[in-house]
């Protein structure tokens, strides 16, 4: 079955979990009948400061994400684009997790078809080398301007899978038929009254500007807001009674 519609999908995240991580930037490109029929980027405005890692990763300093959208504007827009179509990517169970948990946090129905270039690559090629999308990119002459972006990646895993298809369909069909994905995702509880007042405290204590969410902030980034300042900048001092001012 030679696969010609679908979407083939990257995220870049501010961590790797995603019930407690993030989207940071989402790249698509819809191809119809094989062809690029359009290409959806947007960055997500993450609601904290980036980890040195992810910047040194994909060259998103704070300064771009912060211009960023907000999920509850870009997710509906996502979907729109995506369609009915079945999502392709590199490792794409990855990304399809937290599009899942993004969908389970607004109660939106997500369930997708998937092809996963990575399992094609493992699949066909010798069990030693790497596999991920830089090393296969560079053995395949597959150019990208930006590496760990979204937009660029998706592209990639699009022209991978075409080399992959034109080498190795007709003798291994079996490998390119698409598959059910499967994440059990859970929509997050909001953020409660007490953490929000300890966060709060916490940035005023710190003399911080917080740009959080405060409508839908969750439990889990309420706690990651919180940790992230303590290890940046330190605790509150303790009170007369033993019980520091970030937990009354």
């Amino acid at each position: 079955m030679i696969i010609k519609d679908y979407v083939a999908i990257d995220l870049e995240m501010t961590g790797l979990n995603a019930s407690r991580d993030s989207i940071l930037e989402i790249g698509a490109v819809r191809v119809v009948n094989k062809k690029v029929e359009q290409t959806y980027q947007a960055m997500i405005h993450p609601h904290m400061e980036l980890s040195r890692e992810v910047t040194e990763l994909t060259g998103i300093t704070n300064e771009m994400a912060y211009q960023g959208r907000e999920m509850d504007e870009v997710f509906p827009e996502l979907m729109e684009f995506c369609g009915d179509f079945l999502l392709l990517g590199h490792n794409v169970i990855f990304d399809y997790g937290f599009l899942k948990q993004a969908a389970a946090n607004r109660k939106v129905p997500f369930e997708r078809q998937g092809v996963d270039t990575l399992k094609i690559a493992r699949k066909l090629l010798e069990p030693e080398g790497k596999k991920t999308l830089q090393c296969l990119c560079d053995r395949y002459q597959i150019r990208r301007e930006h590496r760990h972006r979204a937009l660029d990646d998706a592209l990639a895993a699009k022209e991978l899978y075409e080399t992959f298809e034109a080498a190795y369909e007709q003798e291994h069909p079996e490998v390119f038929q698409p598959f059910p994905l499967l994440f059990k995702a859970k929509k997050q509880s909001p953020a409660t009254a007490r953490q929000k007042k300890h966060l709060q405290k916490l940035a005023d204590y710190h003399k911080i500007v917080l740009k959080v969410p405060w409508e839908t902030l969750t439990k889990n980034e309420a706690s990651r807001q919180i940790d992230r300042i303590i290890a940046q900048f330190g605790r509150m001092p303790v009170q007369g009674d033993g019980l520091s001012e970030e937990m009354r």
